[in-house]
């Protein structure tokens, strides 16, 4: 249950530097990886496993597999794809001031006020005659003090961090990695078995050593144990493709990639369905045990990192090969995105607690939440913007 209401989250791979040429395509995923993130937290409480709500619809449960088991390793591919060329460009310290700037404060300011406020709404669910400010006490000085999503921001900032003192040691650290990505222009399956490979030795072992649920958590510092390396990976892999030669590598607009796509959307289905054929031993062959045997982890580790890096390659691939011409609602909406993850999460969650005693169906009840989310977020980060100095943080 703990990875599923932690998993959320966006972003700060809006703006890519100056320095290059805006890519309307990575844009576009971006953005769309967003509403994605709403989306997961709009339905969590209405799957069979979560059930939160007295209604639910298995349907969700399929949404929530799926999103839950890539779009925040995608969100730290994005992420990397323009910090090496960053710092190239950038002298050491001007490059902390502004990931500082960009990440360190919205989290601060995040985790003192928009993450309590959405927890509220679970507290007085369970104890109604709870006042806000006790609430708000008790989180600051005992805890348990919860991230929600934004424990994103925070460990792409060390990834950023990190990322800035290997440059400092060689910019030529990533240079096997952006090799692979120019093959990968004419052979994208090379790329992405090499994706795999490095996903699995990261993933699997710490899969098997924690489990699926565990966090590593310091007041509202927390991350999931099983998938710290492997967003690691992600991102330094990103970072990897991005630090030269971008419109001859894999990611090109006119790379092999974009003509495969179908054949991407269809590998990510292979992998989809044996992760339920593992829930299904799971639950109704060896009884859900806890802890949960190390074969089965495993194996359900490798299918997990299969999903994963080809839904990736599908995603890319349909937005790189995208002609949509004149602005569309992801290209409106991609200012703003990064403020919309931002302060989402107390939004739904309101949304939620607000429709419990209705007697709607499932799929109304998510549908309700999930674009009251997208509409109330977009005005909310909207409002903000317009504060000085706020458009460069949000």
């Amino acid at each position: 249950m703990k990875s599923i209401a932690h998993a959320a989250p966006a972003v700060d791979v809006q703006a890519a530097p100056k320095l290059h040429k805006r890519n309307v395509a990575l844009d576009r995923a971006r953005t769309f990886l967003t509403l994605v993130v709403l989306l997961h937290h709009a339905v969590i409480p209405y799957t069979h496993f979560g059930h939160t709500d007295p209604t639910s619809w298995i349907g969700f449960d399929c949404v929530v597999l799926a999103t839950d088991s890539f779009f925040m390793a995608m969100f730290f591919f994005l992420s990397g794809l323009f910090v090496w060329p960053g710092l190239g460009h950038k002298p050491w310290l001007i490059f902390l001031r502004d990931r500082l700037l960009r990440l360190g404060l919205p989290f601060v300011i995040c985790a003192v006020t928009v993450i309590p406020i959405a927890y509220y709404a679970i507290a007085l669910r369970e104890t109604p005659e709870l006042t806000f400010s006790e609430f708000w006490r008790k989180t600051m000085i005992f805890g348990p003090w919860p991230s929600g999503p934004i424990w994103f921001v925070y460990v792409l900032m060390t990834f950023d961090l990190t990322a800035s003192l290997l440059y400092r040691v060689s910019s030529r650290l990533l240079e096997p990695i952006n090799r692979l990505s120019i093959k990968g222009f004419d052979h994208p399956w090379k790329f992405w078995l090499f994706l795999v490979v490095v996903s699995a030795t990261v993933y699997v072992p710490l899969l098997v050593r924690y489990g699926p649920y565990y966090w590593f958590e310091f007041g509202p510092f927390s991350v999931q144990a099983s998938r710290v390396l492997l967003y690691a990976a992600y991102f330094f892999v990103g970072a990897g493709i991005g630090a030269a030669n971008f419109e001859s590598g894999l990611l090109s607009a006119h790379g092999r990639l974009t003509e495969r796509r179908w054949f991407w959307t269809g590998i990510t289905v292979i992998p989809y369905g044996l992760m339920w054929v593992m829930i299904y031993i799971k639950r109704e062959i060896i009884g859900n045990p806890n802890p949960l045997p190390g074969w089965y982890l495993s194996i359900y580790g490798t299918f997990f990192v299969l999903f994963s890096a080809s839904i990736l390659f599908a995603i890319l691939a349909y937005f790189l090969q995208s002609k949509s011409s004149g602005p569309t609602l992801l290209d409106r909406m991609q200012g703003d995105a990064y403020g919309m993850f931002l302060v989402h999460y107390p939004i739904v969650l309101w949304l939620q607690y607000w429709l419990f005693d209705f007697d709607l169906p499932a799929i109304a009840k998510a549908a309700i939440v999930f674009f009251g989310t997208v509409a109330l977020s977009w005005a909310a980060t909207a409002m903000l913007r317009k504060l000085p100095g706020a458009k460069y943080v949000l």
